[in-house]
Order: structure tokens, then sequence, then C-alpha cells
């Protein structure tokens, strides 16, 4: 078959996920316009500040316009989060106490926040007298409830949810699934917080697991919600009480969050968030189209092509180093930036295995834009995400059928 009637042929099959796509996007970008409206956005809040920020309208309406858009009472958005593992960090140490249990009910987190929980002298919770429990999914990869309840004790102040598989062969978490998990902790009797990991979900359905249940939910503005736009950043919203723990985390006790200065200026952030819908479902398409065409060819894809998609990350399975690494750098030479690059694997700080990672990107590391990554070990998996317009994935997929074929 031609290549591009190929491509056609995946398209077409993918009308109707298309369609679903486009009336989400168009939901969540009415409830941003509101949003923005309600707080009366104007161009002052795009200035920035110096030393120590005193009365910074921009931050702090920042964080209150997150917070609206995500069902929350009150919010963090701020530059000085690094990254969504230093976003994750803050909050858990801002929420945890010696003798505190952390409880991870959705199997092992992410490689990078590992070391922050569990790590050995290094300033990790463990160091500080904080405990760790975690629950294994079941054998299709969700939720496993038993288990959950047969390890849950009092000693228990978060539980932690990560919405995404991270290096993990499991299917996203939806928000249906997450509300349930919420039900099913409160009713056990917890009444501490609901934290959720919720990098790579934002906008990817109409609701966010703040409307739904959880206490807290954290991510990173060089993913969805920066919406391809913002430089740096990340984002803390959820419960008054919450937030306000966290605040003397990222700044210091005496002072929460009544200072951080950004002289720079904050337009970025606002009209990054504008567009973090529409770029949304850009990256959702960019997705299921590569992942129907690699289905296509034989190639095992997480989640299955007949699903929807709960976040921006898809997961190809190669079984040979040699074609996943090929999948990869084709990702790296149909990008803007660095295509001339030959990406190599190599011993990236936070992994125990050495990665590979292409993400020719106008932000540097934004996995919102398109780009592809995965430890380099069996099963040899590639994990695609992101794309800043369709047709930009759609020539990606171009280059790798020629690579491939």
């Amino acid at each position: 078959m031609i290549k591009s009637e190929f491509i056609k042929l995946c398209e077409r099959k993918l009308a109707d996920k298309f369609g679903i796509i486009d009336e989400i996007a168009y939901y969540n970008q009415t409830k941003v316009l509101n949003a923005f409206r309600n707080h009366k956005i104007a161009a002052r809040h795009f200035n920035g500040s110096t030393g120590y920020g005193y009365g910074d309208e921009g931050r702090d309406v920042l964080g209150s316009l997150y917070a609206e858009i995500f069902g929350a009472e009150s919010g963090i958005v701020s530059p000085h989060l690094l990254s969504g593992t230093h976003a994750l960090t803050v909050a858990l140490f801002g929420l945890l106490r010696p003798g505190d249990t952390l409880f991870c009910i959705s199997g092992m987190p992410y490689d990078t926040i590992r070391e922050v929980i569990f790590g050995t002298d290094n300033g990790s919770l463990k160091d500080f007298g904080v405990n760790f429990a975690c629950c294994g999914l079941d054998y299709n990869g969700k939720l496993n409830f038993n288990e959950i309840s047969g390890k849950f004790d009092k000693s228990v102040k978060v539980v932690y949810i990560q919405r995404s598989r991270g290096y993990e062969l499991r299917d996203a978490f939806s928000c249906a699934e997450i509300e349930s998990a919420c039900k099913f902790v409160r009713n056990l009797g917890f009444n501490g917080c609901i934290f959720v990991d919720n990098c790579y979900g934002e906008f990817v359905e109409k609701k966010e697991p703040t409307e739904i249940g959880a206490d807290i939910i954290v991510g990173s503005l060089i993913k969805n919600a920066g919406g391809g736009i913002a430089p740096t950043g990340g984002y803390i919203c959820g419960k008054n009480r919450f937030i306000e723990m966290i605040g003397k985390r990222l700044t210091a006790p005496s002072i929460g969050l009544e200072v951080g200065a950004y002289e720079s200026g904050y337009r970025y952030f606002y009209q990054g968030l504008f567009f973090a819908p529409h770029t949304v479902a850009q990256a959702l398409k960019c997705g299921l189209l590569i992942g129907s065409a690699m289905s296509e060819l034989g190639y095992k894809n997480y989640p299955s092509i007949d699903k929807m998609p709960y976040d921006i990350t898809r997961a190809i399975e190669f079984n040979s180093a040699d074609k996943m690494i090929d999948f990869i750098r084709e990702v790296q030479y149909a990008s803007p930036v660095d295509g001339y690059v030959t990406c190599e694997p190599w011993d990236m700080p936070g992994y125990s295995d050495k990665i590979i990672m292409a993400a020719g990107t106008f932000v540097s590391g934004a996995s919102i834009e398109l780009s592809a990554d995965g430890p380099v070990k069996p099963p040899f998996i590639a994990y695609f995400q992101g794309g800043l317009t369709y047709e930009h994935g759609k020539y990606a997929l171009e280059r790798i059928l020629d690579k491939l074929l």
C-alpha cells in the first residue's frame, strides 16, 4: 500500500475518536474562557515583579485561575516549580511529617520521584522519617482494591495516585477510575489528603481529579497545562488547607504564599493556559494516529487503539533495541529544533537504566511537544507523547514509516 493511502486509512478509522476529542476540547476551551472572564484577566496581570514580590497580582490571580478551571479551592502556579518532579516533591514535603505514611495505590511511582520518597541519605522523605507503602495493580493493570484495603492503616496521611503510566505497561487512569478510588479510600475511614500526580492528563477529559474527589493535583507547565507556550514551571491545586501547608514548604513557614517574584512576567503562562485545551487535543490526535499506524504494522500499543486515551502518552512495544531506537531517532529527525541530531542512549539523572530521548523542542524537555523516549531494556518500549500540531505528528509518522518499512 502507498504510504499516503495507509495514513488516510488510519485517519478514517479514527474519525469517531477525533470527533470525541474535538468535543472535549471545545468544552474545556469554554471552561477556560469563562474562568478568564470571571477573573477579569487584563494586560496588567502579565507584568512581572521583583524583590520579594509582595502584591504580585499576576502570580496570585494565575493560581486562582487554575483553581477555578480545575474545580479546586485554591492553587499555586509558579515558574519556581522547576519540573513535575519538583512540584510533586514540594507538595509531598509540605503535607507529610515524621511518622506519617505515604500510601501509593497505583503501583510503583515514576522513576524520578522514587528517590524523593525512599532514597537513602539524599534528603528524601524516608530520611525525614516518612514511611512509604505501595499497592501493586491487578493483572489487568487496574487499581487493586482488595490489596488497598489490606494495606491501609491509620498512619496513612497521603494516598497517592499516579494518573499516567510513567515507564510502566499500563493504561493511564481515567477520572472515573480515580473517582472510584477516592470513594473507596474514604469508605475505609481515610480523612487525609488524596493526592494525584496529574502530569500528562490535564484537559484530556471534561473533568479533572479535583472535581471528582481528589484533594490535591500536581502537574508541570511544560506538559499539557502550559499549552506548549509556558517556558517553565508547575502547578499545585486543591483544598485550601493543603495548599496553605504546601505554600509554607515552597517558600518558608513564616512567609507562605505572600512572596515570590518573577521579573520576566506572566504572559506566556496565561497564554499557554488559554491554548492548552486545543494543544492537548492536537497531541491526543497525534498519539492516536501514530498508535493506529503502529498497530496496523503489528506493534502492540498501550492503550490499545480501540480505547480512548486518558493521557497524552502512548507506549509502543518493539521487542528490539534497534527498532525502538530507530523509531525514537525518526521523531528527533522530524523535529523543528535539533532535527539534524542523532540521539543516543545515555545515563540520564534520576533513572537507573540508559535512556534515549527525542526532544527537538522549543522549550527544553517539553513533552507536550512531539517527543519520544524510553529506557533501553527489554521489552524495548518507546513512550511517545505530545505534538503541538496534528500536522507535525503526521509528518513524523511519514518518516517513521519510511524507516520501519
